[in-house]
């Protein structure tokens, strides 16, 4: 029976973690700015994780690219902090992608509130209706 907390998982985990930790004390490139890792899966046979990411800095399409860019160019260097760190036998490839998720959910909160507003317009006072 499978553990619930796969060995995938935690290898998820700790690239997560230690990803971040590099990003913060050790990358020195003045293009990769406020980078959230969002989102770490590992596959199966610990050969890739994909990486999705998200900053603030990066407002259109074009600078999002050139951040996937200076990260895909990083990944060797960032493979290898992160393999000095791990208890593995071997350390992942690292693909980055970007996580759509966080401009998704704000336009999909965005669309709620406007139909609620939408709806609590139409819908006549309760007051009104009591005798």
């Amino acid at each position: 029976m499978p553990k619930e907390y796969g060995r995938e998982r935690r290898v998820a985990d700790f690239i997560q973690r230690e990803f971040a930790a590099i990003l913060h004390r050790e990358m020195k490139d003045p293009r990769v700015g406020m980078v959230s890792v969002n989102e770490v899966r590992v596959s199966t046979d610990l050969g890739y994780a994909d990486l999705y990411i998200s900053s603030l800095d990066a407002k259109d399409e074009a600078e999002r690219e050139a951040l996937l860019e200076v990260l895909r160019g990083a990944s060797g260097f960032l493979r290898t902090l992160i393999a000095k760190r791990a208890q593995m036998r071997t350390t992942p490839r690292l693909r980055f992608h970007w996580d759509h998720l966080p401009e998704e959910s704000n336009r999909m909160s965005r669309l709620i509130d406007a139909a609620v507003a939408s709806d609590s317009d139409r819908r006549p006072d309760s007051d009104e209706d009591k005798p």
